[in-house]
């Protein structure tokens, strides 16, 4: 029996994960007294050996419901491009801001 969200395929042995990333703003209230308004932002990564995870979230289809989640076959057969962090660089120009780098 395999884990949850783990492909049966000993090759693949991919699996779904989940985060949750909050996006939060400061208000007042009526009273003047500011407090924090976050929301919650659910991010998909599919991860497999030996490579990197990549985010899915735009490309699953989302019960809301039930939370049941499907991903599309072509999606299966082959994954957008990611990066390993190690791999990721910044930059700096002229003006001494830095920049992501872009492959």
């Amino acid at each position: 029996m395999s884990e949850k969200g783990v492909s049966d395929d000993p090759e693949t042995k991919c699996r779904i994960a989940e985060i949750a990333q909050y996006s939060c703003v400061p208000k007042k209230n009526r009273f003047g007294q500011w407090f924090v308004n976050c929301v919650p932002i659910p991010r998909l990564f599919r991860i497999c050996p030996d490579r990197p995870a990549v985010e899915v979230t735009r490309f699953l289809k989302i019960d809301l419901a039930t939370g049941y989640v499907e991903m599309p076959k072509a999606l299966e057969e082959k994954l957008p491009n990611g990066k390993a962090w190690r791999d990721v660089v910044k930059i700096s120009d002229t003006t001494g801001s830095s920049e992501d780098v872009k492959f």
